[in-house]
């Protein structure tokens, strides 16, 4: 069995002790950039730098996603700040970034048992060299990281700086052959569907230590479907809606059971109720005296639009902004096919 080159407890031997740390360490930290500055999405730095107060746009403001994904209570959420600033330039470059921390990382596992075996036999040199690198050097430095990534990164950002030009005539073409072969890593967003559910988890209805409301939560998650919809998705079919005939008489009956509904505004039918000729505002009506029997046709009747069923949400509700009406009829078009046909005199009443 070889003997130990470097006799113990010399200052060589301290020394390799002191280099066999480093490597490990080094190759540790490494082992957790990789991971932890790999897994930050581009979209995730730049809100971080974005958004918030002016003050806070350098050191952003941020939540740990497995924090909000844990069971743990709201109390026990921690508040951290990061220098965004400085880790977004290193990530931005994402195989180069790679390509320079697995090069680190080679280097210090592959130098570990040389030094290892002079201090130690050979068999011994392999085995602590293994048990250090698989403990010190991958599990728990990959396990903070994934905790504490980006104020990892953002402290060890200078060195990592250090790094990618150290390493540069070699992690540059290799980086350079990913892009070509793979593509450069674009932003990952999040489609609309991913964007609901995603604004879903972060409600407090569903217990994963988001803040967001139900209101707020229905609110977002009814924009996002807007794009998707029609104004036949969102009409009141006009068998349920209330309207009044043109030839009826203003009367106590007929004025109690319009203040009853609430309504701003009332659809004003001709003969059939699926033939809505205008509508008539309701403050409008303040002034008659249910007395004097008015006809309904003698009080001033606005237009009421018409728009056809697969008009778009998002249009409609610009045509209402504008302020000329906030009702709308809704009719099928007679050209789509011989069912619609004998269907295209069934008025819809769609409500803002």
């Amino acid at each position: 069995m070889k003997a130990p080159e470097v006799s113990c407890c010399g200052s060589t031997f301290a020394l390799y002790v002191l280099i066999v740390i480093g490597l490990v360490a080094f190759a540790g930290l490494m082992a957790g950039l990789t991971l932890g500055l790999m897994s930050l999405g581009l979209v995730d730095l730049e809100v971080l730098m974005k958004s918030g107060r002016p003050k806070d746009r350098i050191h952003a403001e941020s939540y740990y996603l497995s924090r909000y994904l844990s069971p743990m209570k709201h109390e026990y959420r921690y508040k951290y700040w990061y220098d965004t600033a400085k880790i977004f330039p290193v990530v931005k470059n994402q195989h180069l970034l790679l390509c320079t921390l697995l090069i680190g990382n080679s280097l210090a596992m592959e130098s570990l048992p040389i030094f290892l075996n002079k201090l130690v036999p050979p068999w011994a040199a392999i085995l602590i060299s293994v048990t250090l690198i698989l403990v010190f050097g991958e599990i728990l430095p990959q396990a903070i990281c994934t905790q504490y990534g980006l104020t990892v990164g953002a402290t060890v950002a200078p060195l990592v700086r250090v790094l990618l030009w150290a390493f540069f005539p070699v992690a540059y073409p290799i980086s350079k052959v990913l892009d070509w072969m793979l593509g450069k890593g674009h932003a990952i967003l999040l489609r609309r569907a991913e964007l609901k559910t995603f604004v879903n988890f972060h409600g407090n209805e569903a217990g994963k230590g988001g803040d967001l409301t139900h209101d707020e939560t229905t609110i977002i998650a009814g924009a996002l479907e807007l794009t998707e919809k029609t104004v036949k998705d969102a009409m009141t079919p006009i068998t349920k809606a209330f309207s009044l005939d043109l030839d009826a008489t203003l009367t106590l009956d007929t004025l109690n059971a319009i203040m009853t509904k609430g309504h701003s505004r009332v659809p004003v039918y001709s003969g059939n109720a699926k033939n809505i000729i205008g509508l008539v505002l309701v403050k409008n009506l303040l002034a008659v005296d249910p007395e004097d029997g008015v006809p309904l046709r003698k009080m001033l009747l606005r237009k009421i639009p018409r728009v056809s069923e697969n008009m778009p949400l998002y249009d409609i509700l610009n045509e209402f902004q504008k302020g000329h009406s906030h009702i709308a009829v809704i009719y099928r078009d007679l050209n789509e096919t011989k069912d619609s046909l004998k269907k295209t005199e069934e008025g819809e009443y769609l409500d803002s």
